[in-house]
């Protein structure tokens, strides 16, 4: 039976409003009958824009107010950039579709530099991500690494007034908003694996409500899911927050097999423990096994010492 009305929960920003037009979009096509609606959200996320993230409560703050729009049945589903999304679902949620996946990749944005080798030395580079901060201190350490927090157009405006030589932002978000042509450089998975899920779309809706997850089985991409399975694991098992300078990024090497790159480093880049691999998969099992079995080599090596205690 297909479903007669769908309201969806998101944040208001720009891009996530194009991310939620965009599974509105969706559904409207697999059901040509239902009414679907989004309904759009202030989080705490983005009204604390002063304070880096890692201080006042990590990502989680992007997807409470959804949450309980959910539980009240103001929504049906709430659409969440899955970067954004904790690692341990709430007791009653489930993530119950990830989309085709975006470009994974950092972007440098600058209107001046070309790359990060190119900045001279003492200038201001902006960032949100302790990931991001750790890597460039690490590569880079002649340059200056500020805070950087606000949706997409405001930390445009900042870079655009002087505020910031270059930023670094996803690259999936300046994609989707038609911004490509602000990306100076791609920056390459090694050194600058991406944060798990970064690039894509996570579908939340709650435990209680299986017909929904359903009704959104079709927009599930499973070389995508499966790749985000492995990722979360690593972060999962790691205590991965906004407090720990963590990547992780899976790759298709072939239709099933896969590699996952993944490091723990210190906030100011000197200590960076790596790990990779690479192993067959074809199921969601397999791949959380291999993002636990990449999370047990980091700590073999010496993750732990770099974690919060």
């Amino acid at each position: 039976m297909s479903p007669k009305r769908l309201i969806i929960a998101s944040r208001e920003s720009r891009l996530a409003m194009w991310q939620a037009e965009h599974v509105q979009d969706c559904l409207r096509k697999l059901y040509p009958d239902c009414d679907v609606r989004i309904l759009g959200m202030t989080t705490k996320g983005d009204q604390i824009l002063d304070r880096a993230l890692s201080k006042v409560g990590g990502k989680g703050l992007f997807v409470k107010e959804l949450e309980t729009a959910l539980e009240d049945g103001r929504a049906d589903l709430a659409v969440h950039s899955l970067k954004d999304v904790p690692m341990v679902m709430p007791p009653g949620f489930d993530l119950s579709c990830v989309m085709v996946r975006e470009d994974a990749r950092d972007a440098l944005v600058s209107n001046n530099y070309a790359s990060l080798a190119e900045l001279p030395p003492g200038s201001v580079v902006g960032t949100s991500s302790l990931r991001r901060e750790a890597i460039i201190r690490s590569n880079y350490p002649q340059l200056k690494v500020e805070p950087l927090r606000g949706n997409l157009d405001t930390r445009m405006a900042k870079l655009d007034r002087g505020e910031y030589q270059a930023i670094i932002l996803a690259a999936a978000g300046l994609k989707r908003l038609g911004m490509s042509a602000r990306i100076k450089a791609l920056l390459p998975f090694d050194p600058h694996t991406p944060a798990a899920g970064q690039g894509a779309l996570g579908i939340e809706t709650l435990s209680a409500h299986p017909e929904v997850k359903a009704w959104l089985a079709p927009l599930n991409d499973l070389p995508t899911a499966l790749a985000v399975t492995a990722e979360r694991a690593v972060s999962r098992k790691l205590g991965g927050s906004c407090e720990v300078p963590l990547a992780a990024h899976a790759q298709w090497k072939s239709a099933n097999e896969m590699s996952l790159r993944s490091y723990v480093a210190s906030t100011d880049g000197s200590q960076i423990c790596l790990a990779t691999g690479e192993r067959t998969i074809a199921s969601y099992d397999e791949a959380e096994a291999f993002g636990l079995a990449i999370a047990d080599d980091l700590l073999a090596k010496g993750a732990a010492a770099l974690l919060p205690q």
